[in-house]
């Protein structure tokens, strides 16, 4: 968009760009050596070293600062142990030409390639039951570039990451006793809290001072919370033909860029647990029914034509909400049931403190932890002489169960810096 300014307006503008130039200059200065620019999952906002070299007042660099924040990315996942028992059912997967089967196939190969896809005979090929999503929750922001000298100034809008939503879904495997297949909800939840994430915000919208109240009212995008996505996810799931019925927990988060502030939406018994100082310093209440029933979304055929056994419809508005200030080093571990039935809190701490010691790239290390956690549930889930979380919990109940649980398993894994 490029329009007529005056002289004092073109001053007004140049000014800021230069102070945004010469702050973002400093940051990087300050940040040279402690971070990868390679990093493909890299969150924050980060000017190029070619972009703050000085320039000619005529035509100069769109430079921004960065965020005070920034969150590297790991996602991994196992399908459930192949039994040679297990009930097949009549729907099919998303078909690729799908929308939704585009988008859980870039998921499903996003960080893990198709190599751990297929690391064996009794491994599924995509994520089971359970599903995730990570978004960029992006703002817009405008790029000042000049023309001819006191003539026109172009106003370019860009996307820059302002945080990141991400989350999981565990689909209930009761349905497939009704012949439905429990992963085409889960995918298609997390689909829809992807498609509402993109555009949103991770927090209240950052608006230039030096803008003009129209050029104001041009930033697109809103301010989403956890559970506003989780709502809104609801209601794609529900107008989704493609989804004839099915039920999920689900876990949604948003790490801001600009304060660090971590936001959460829990409803059932998927959950996280942060990590500071090699401790636990917050762990995500589970939310059931009764034991080994947790809350959950639901939706029933629209001619049902007969009742469904143990069917339970909760709504989003019952979600566990949390707020949290996050600090540099913090590591946030998502998970489904899968994994929180199957590992101990002190073996999670354990096997990210030893991944934390390679001597790799900070991307290198998270992935390896997501990789590293899920090997380790898979591991425990197969192992009947070994007392698992699910054990001890099922014992307080009076119920006899020994060894792990089979099931599903996803971990999402996210690294926290400050860039200053």
């Amino acid at each position: 968009m490029s329009r007529l300014v005056s002289k004092p307006r073109y001053y007004r503008c140049l000014r800021a760009h230069n102070t945004f130039r010469a702050f973002d200059s400093k940051r990087l200065q300050t940040n040279t050596g402690s971070q990868s620019s390679s990093c493909p999952r890299q969150l924050s906002t980060r000017s190029s070293s070619k972009a703050s070299q000085p320039s000619d007042i005529s035509s100069p660099s769109p430079v921004y600062p960065g965020h005070p924040y920034m969150f590297r990315i790991a996602s991994s996942w196992a399908g459930k142990p192949s039994t040679g028992e297990d009930r097949a059912t009549d729907d099919l997967p998303f078909p690729l030409e799908s929308p939704i089967g585009r988008w859980r196939e870039e998921m499903l190969d996003r960080d893990i390639g198709p190599k751990k896809k297929r690391r064996g005979k009794d491994w599924a090929q995509d994520a089971g039951e359970d599903f995730f999503y990570v978004q960029e929750a992006s703002e817009i922001s405008y790029a000042f570039t000049c023309g001819h000298l006191y003539l026109s100034l172009f106003m370019c809008p860009y996307r820059r990451p302002q945080g990141v939503s991400f989350g999981l879904a565990d689909g209930v495997g009761g349905w497939i006793e009704n012949g439905v297949n429990p992963a085409l909800f889960s995918q298609s939840l997390m689909y829809h809290a992807h498609r509402y994430s993109r555009n949103a915000w991770a927090g209240e919208p950052e608006i230039d001072p030096t803008l003009d109240y129209e050029e104001r009212e041009q930033v697109e995008g809103w301010e989403l919370t956890p559970h506003h996505c989780l709502d809104l996810a609801l209601g794609g799931v529900l107008r989704e033909r493609s989804v004839q019925a099915g039920s999920s927990t689900a876990c949604l988060l948003t790490l801001n860029s600009s304060s660090g502030l971590l936001r959460s939406a829990n409803l059932g018994d998927s959950g996280y647990s942060i990590i500071r100082s090699s401790n636990v310093i917050y762990k995500e209440k589970i939310q059931t029914h009764f034991f080994n029933c947790p809350k959950q979304l639901t939706k029933l055929p629209a001619n049902p034509g007969r009742k469904f056994a143990r069917v339970c419809i909760d709504s989003p508005k019952e979600a566990n909400n949390h707020s949290m200030k996050l600090r540099d080093g913090d590591i946030v571990v998502v998970y489904t049931d899968g994994f929180s039935d199957n590992v101990f809190p002190s073996e999670m701490l354990s096997i990210c403190s030893l991944v934390g010691r390679k001597d790799v790239t900070e991307d290198e290390q998270v992935q390896s932890m997501a990789d590293n956690l899920v090997l380790y549930a898979r591991q425990c889930m197969m192992d009947r002489r070994r007392v698992s979380p699910f054990e001890r919990e099922a014992a307080r109940e009076g119920m006899f169960f020994r060894g792990g649980v089979s099931c599903s398993v996803t971990v999402l894994v996210a690294l926290v810096r400050e860039t200053s």
